[in-house]
């Protein structure tokens, strides 16, 4: 039996270049006299043919004989490879940093940010900036998103539904908490139910899809007229049955509706009831739709029901663009 190393004969890579490591070949003369090798390394196991030409083995030193071919064999890697590409992820990690910045960055501050070196930085940021995905200042230096990026931007906003968007956060929390859940829009008579999800352990008959709330009664309406011109809300007020009407909000109250990021209403229209809405926001800063929830307060106090209700607007408006 002969052991050589395979370094420049078994691997193959370019010529004048190492290999990773070294893949000793041991050759030996099988039952049927033929010659074989066998390359032990530490990657995939495989059969393939090699060149019928094998080197002299200087460890040996003596010739091998030449032989019609040899079966090559690798070792496997006990884990699966990552289907992700390593480099594609590093640059969505830059160019991350670039959306979420206040302005223009200078190197330095991207690859802290990124906590990669500055050479590093420096070859992605340049490769971004040849994809037009990030731009740089000729003067400063500085990098910013690039005009590639602001289309797709753009152009993935253009295919937001913030309803969709809402409406699937709360058919997933009427799955989560005993309440029912769903998504008003506004229109020229007030907030209008536009989903409606139930849950097993609580369903609240009485509210059902096209059903317009009252604007000074519900919690819906308060968030509807903490962000939109008191014009509209005056107009739908008109439109509103007289049953509807309730109170108007003082300004404190919009306030507060602003400041907490929702607002809610125990016990007001129902016994044992309590109403809560929160508002989603599209890419413009506006007022998309309100979400809310219906259930009975004792529940909703146990589970949390406003704080998982004013998560899911924050996540809805963030997924919108907003």
């Amino acid at each position: 039996m002969i052991l050589q190393c395979g370094m420049h004969s078994a691997c193959q890579h370019e010529a004048g270049t190492e290999p990773p490591y070294c893949l000793p070949v041991v050759l030996f003369r099988s039952q049927f006299r033929a010659w074989g090798a066998v390359v032990f390394g530490s990657t995939r196991m495989r059969a393939v043919l090699v060149p019928s030409r094998l080197p002299v083995s200087q460890s040996a030193g003596r010739h091998m004989p030449r032989f019609p071919a040899a079966i090559r064999m690798t070792t496997s890697l006990s884990t699966k490879r990552s289907a992700t590409i390593q480099s594609v992820s590093i640059a969505a990690r830059f160019l991350d940093i670039l959306a979420k910045a206040d302005g223009p960055l200078v190197l330095g501050e991207v690859a802290r940010r990124a906590g990669t070196g500055t050479s590093t930085a420096h070859r992605y940021m340049q490769s971004l900036v040849r994809e037009g995905l990030a731009a740089q200042d000729e003067v400063t230096g500085h990098y910013d998103l690039g005009p590639v990026a602001l289309s797709i931007g753009v152009r993935a906003l253009r295919r937001i539904d913030a309803v969709e968007v809402a409406a699937r956060a709360m058919k997933t929390l009427a799955s989560d908490i005993a309440a029912s859940c769903g998504v008003a829009i506004w229109t020229e008579r007030g907030p209008t139910i536009v989903r409606w999800y139930r849950n097993t352990d609580f369903a609240l008959s009485t509210v059902t899809l096209g059903d317009v709330l009252p604007v000074d009664n519900t919690a819906c309406g308060f968030v509807f007229q903490a962000h939109l011109p008191k014009e509209a809300i005056a107009a739908a007020r008109k439109l509103q049955p007289a049953s509807f009407r309730g109170s108007r909000p003082p300004a404190e109250m919009l306030d507060a509706v602003r400041r907490d990021g929702g607002a809610e209403l125990n016990e007001h229209l129902f016994s044992l009831l309590t109403g809560k809405a929160a508002p989603v926001f599209n890419a413009l800063g506006e007022i998309a739709c309100v979400v809310t929830t219906v259930s009975f307060v004792k529940t909703a106090e146990a589970e949390g029901h406003r704080a998982a209700l004013f998560a899911a607007a924050q996540a809805a408006t963030r997924d919108s663009g907003g």
